[in-house]
């Protein structure tokens, strides 16, 4: 499970919804914009692309802090540490500052109209900010604030763990969301991708785990900055050092073990919804993966395209087993999920499984055709202005370039790099990810054999 933050008239809301559905700047592409990237004299890097169409500035500060740092037994410190950064902050170590409380904080980035949001996820937790540069200096300045100096009070830390508990009670009930977590777990196990946030493991969180938690996580050499926006590369780095400047230095992380692949195994949940939820998938794919743009165009034909892939095609066009039928990859620091997820009549489930898995196998045996393989191409070269058409999609873009050390010609070749992958490429790639006897099956709502 993970947990996204949602700004809504200057609150955090912590909202619990499968990992599954989270994927920052998946396939992300773009033009010919200029990154600039350099490292603060603490450690933190810093990505900028320089804007001055409008007079705003968009800054996301990311960290090492997702849910995969998650302490035994204590699953959702993570989140939880993240969704209350702003609940209020203690004074400055060296008595300039005073403390503010949730609402003194957003009453001051109300007044300078700033936007402040986040992001959470297995890999990375992180803040946003989009203001006025007329109002940057205040904004900035409270934003580090937030970032260095949360108190966590405990008034406020009660109030989200029953919020989150009644979310996680609330998820239990639904059989999305129960599919979600029974697939998260035949993937992963014990790995760190694998761990959930259950009733137990938030009851146990204290104050002092989130105290420890930010402290060891949320540091300056570990920052990554990303800019975009009416400013200078000079007052970039000014922002950037203010951003980071208050943050301590962490010491080096331990690697995360290595995502393994468990026999694939099919697990069945009875459940009283008229429908079968069905996910089925394996690990496939990490950020640093060289089969990425294969993968990426192979997935297009299988059952990224919507009604032209071959899963719609065969399991809704051509059977009527199901109004929508999907597959994707979501690739991560480890080798993230690769799902084909669709909902089906209960009595159908095993006529839809069979389906699916044969589709699946015909794809790996023969690859996709020509004409197949030129139209995901085009589609996704085709639809490359969509994502980045505005300053939040290239700010998401260059902070997981960022994150993720990725190239900074990644999205300037993106497209070049698509229209080169042949169909053998995909074949080959498909077979290499992408094992039949591995995939594991999640069913809820049809009888258990």
């Amino acid at each position: 499970m993970q947990a996204v933050f949602q700004q809504n008239s200057g609150v955090l809301m912590l909202k619990i919804i499968s990992s599954v559905v989270l994927c920052v700047a998946c396939n992300a592409s773009y033009a010919a914009l200029q990154i600039q990237s350099w490292t603060l004299s603490n450690g933190a890097r810093v990505l900028f692309v320089e804007n001055h169409t409008i007079p705003m500035l968009d800054v996301s500060v990311d960290f090492d802090a997702g849910s995969r740092r998650d302490p035994a037994g204590k699953s959702g410190t993570a989140a939880l540490t993240g969704a209350m950064l702003a609940r209020g902050i203690h004074a400055a170590p060296t008595g300039n500052e005073g403390a503010l409380s949730e609402a003194q904080i957003s009453d001051a980035f109300a007044d300078t109209a700033a936007q402040r949001g986040g992001r959470f996820d297995d890999d990375r937790a992180g803040a946003t900010l989009r203001t006025l540069v007329t109002e940057r200096e205040t904004a900035v300045s409270l934003l580090a604030r937030v970032l260095a100096y949360p108190s966590f009070p405990e008034e406020f830390l009660q109030r989200d763990k029953a919020r989150t508990i009644s979310a996680i009670k609330e998820s239990l009930t639904k059989p999305e969301a129960i599919a979600g977590k029974a697939f998260s777990k035949r993937l992963y196990g014990s790995h760190p991708y694998g761990q959930q946030a259950d009733v137990a493991s938030i009851e146990a969180i204290k104050r002092e785990d989130l105290l420890a938690f930010h402290a060891k996580y949320y540091v300056a050499n570990r920052a990554v900055v990303a800019l975009i926006g009416d400013v200078t590369r000079a007052e970039a780095d000014q922002i950037a050092q203010q951003l980071t400047q208050r943050l301590p230095q962490g010491e080096a992380l331990p690697p995360l073990p290595p995502v393994t692949i468990a026999p694939g195994e099919e697990e069945r949940i009875s459940h009283q919804a008229s429908q079968a939820h069905i996910l089925i998938g394996m690990p496939g794919m990490a950020r640093h993966d060289p089969d990425h743009f294969a993968l990426t165009v192979g997935n297009y034909v299988l059952g990224g395209g919507g009604f032209v892939s071959r899963l719609m095609q065969q399991v809704r066009e051509q059977r009527g087993l199901s109004y929508g039928v999907s597959s994707y990859f979501i690739p991560m620091a480890q080798p993230g999920p690769f799902q084909i997820s669709l909902q089906t009549k209960k009595e159908q489930a095993d006529q839809a499984l069979q389906v699916v898995r044969s589709t699946v196998a015909d794809y790996l045996r023969d690859g996709p055709t020509p004409a197949e393989l030129k139209a995901a191409k085009d589609n996704l070269i085709g639809g490359f202005a969509l994502r980045i058409d505005s300053n939040k999609k290239i700010l998401e873009n260059i902070a997981a370039i960022g994150f993720y050390d990725l190239p900074l010609d990644y999205l300037d070749t993106w497209t070049d790099k698509v229209s080169k992958v042949t169909a053998a490429e995909v074949k080959a790639a498909f077979q290499r990810k992408i094992q039949l006897d591995k995939l594991a099956t999640v069913v809820v709502g049809a009888a258990e054999k």
